[in-house]
Order: C-alpha cells, then structure tokens, then sequence
C-alpha cells in the first residue's frame, strides 16, 4: 500500500496540481492538509473521478485537512480529541482496508506557532495598550502550538495501545532537527525551531515512533518545504516539517519512504511537497 502526506496549500487553487500527482504516483491513500476548504466546497467529485473515496475535515480560508483512499475509508474520527472549543480543522484519522489488514491513518495539520513572544512580562505591565495585545496574541499562538502538540500525544497513545499498523502523516510545523534545515540559524527565532517545540515532537516519537523517512536515510539536503520568496527553491534552502509517524507494527512492513522533490518545480505549485511511504500490508 502507498500512503503520502502533502500539504497542497488550497486544494482549489493546485487542484489541476493534485489531479496530476494523482495520476502519476498513484497512491492508495493520500493524506493532504491545508485544504483551505469547507466539506460543502471541497472538489470531492474530481478525486472520485480518479477513483477516491474522500473524508473531509474542512474549514473556511484557514487549515482544514483530508483523506483520500482508493480503498473504503472506514471509523472516521474528525477533530483531534481534547478540550472543547478547538474549532480549527486540524486533524482527521480513518481505517483503511489493506490486502493483508488494516492500517490506521491520519492527517495532521499541526499549528505553526508564530510569531514567538516577542516581549518579557506581563500581558499589560509596562507596554502601551499595542505592545500588550501584541503580545498577548504571540503569547496565544505559540502555548497552542504545544498544548495542540501535547493533545496529539495523548491521543496518540491511546492509538499505540491498539496495536495495530498506524501512520500520523502530515504538517507538523517542526524542524525535527537541524539537519532538517538548509540554515539553523535562519530559523532560530522561528516557533518551528524552538527547543519546545522540538521537544514536544520527540515526546510523541518516544511513545514509540518513527520517522519513516529518518528510517531510509540520516543524510542531510532532503526537504519537504521551500518558502515561496528569495528563491529559496531555486537555492535549496529549504526544510523538513512533513512527516510520516510509523507505529512499530507499520514500521515493520514499511518497504521504502521518499520525498517527492521535483512536484515542487512544477506549475503554480505548493511550497510544500508529497512525502510517500510504502507499505506491505
């Protein structure tokens, strides 16, 4: 079975883009985030004309994420499990009948977190009225970024406890390392880069993940997101935040995981691109 994760950045806007990854690569099941899509106005009807079944976790203008299977896409879970009132369409997960069994999957679009706090102190002591209500909307993006982070974790879990082949696939908005950037230190004052950020991705993988694609290859230069200014495609300063968390059931019959690099040189593309992992189940 191949699995993929991409963040299409507006599945409208590069749906010509998806259309032709799909028929080219042919996934079984592909994972995408960042839809940028309501469920009503999401092009359903275009994958099913490639033959996928479509689950749908949508939200308007912002986020929102989705799976795709050419297989039957059974016990949908929508929203990540957690306190109520988390209203932004994060995180989707299904089962998926293979040849062999069954795998667990979802899609993960995990916040980004900036901007960092950029003052010390208290919301309102000693900064004007602007300088507080800025900094008390850096201090709420980053704190959801790790309480979000730390939900995952307690859902995934409860996942692993399952035993069963399970695959978290998605926009995790960390850089898992520094070999993971074409510069550490551009992104040293970025939330993506933050030792608690860091931290908080770590804490799911010693639950007992892997990185599927740090299971191919420790090598430095591979990434799965170039920023759209100052060429930074054109150069390669790129990073790695898409990633594929294997459960030690999937690890085992996973057979290859790579990053499709050249979708990114094509037209009208994402800044992101697919990772693709192969499974033998």
């Amino acid at each position: 079975m191949k699995i993929a994760t991409w963040n299409v950045n507006s599945v409208r806007a590069r749906l010509a883009a998806v259309e032709a990854w799909l028929r080219e690569a042919r996934p079984d099941v592909l994972c995408m985030q960042e839809i940028k899509s309501t469920d009503d106005t999401f092009p359903a009807q275009a994958f099913e004309d490639l033959g996928y079944n479509c689950a749908v976790h949508g939200q308007k203008t912002y986020n929102g994420v989705a799976i795709l299977s050419k297989r039957p896409i059974e016990d949908i879970t929508r929203g990540l499990p957690g306190p109520d009132g988390d209203e932004q369409a994060r995180y989707i997960e299904a089962l998926i009948p293979g040849d062999t069994g069954m795998v667990r999957i979802a899609s993960i679009y995990a916040p980004n977190g900036n901007p960092l706090e950029a003052f010390s102190g208290k919301v309102g002591t000693g900064f004007p009225p602007e300088t507080a209500t800025k900094q008390k909307n850096e201090t709420g993006k980053f704190a959801y970024k790790l309480d979000w982070m730390k939900r995952l974790k307690a859902h995934a879990e409860g996942l692993l406890a399952l035993k069963e082949p399970l695959a978290l696939m998605g926009d995790y908005n960390v850089i898992p390392a520094d070999i993971d950037c074409h510069d550490p230190a551009v992104w040293a004052n970025d939330a993506l880069a933050q030792p608690q950020s860091r931290a908080a991705l770590r804490a799911i993988e010693h639950l007992g993940f892997t990185d599927a694609f740090r299971a191919q290859t420790a090598a430095a230069g591979h990434y799965s997101f170039w920023d759209y200014q100052a060429g930074a495609w054109q150069k390669n300063r790129g990073i790695r935040i898409d990633l594929i968390l294997l459960s030690p059931q999937a690890l085992d019959r996973m057979t290859a995981c790579t990053i499709d690099k050249p979708v990114r040189g094509g037209e009208k593309p994402s800044d992101h691109v697919p990772v693709v992992c192969e499974l033998n189940i």
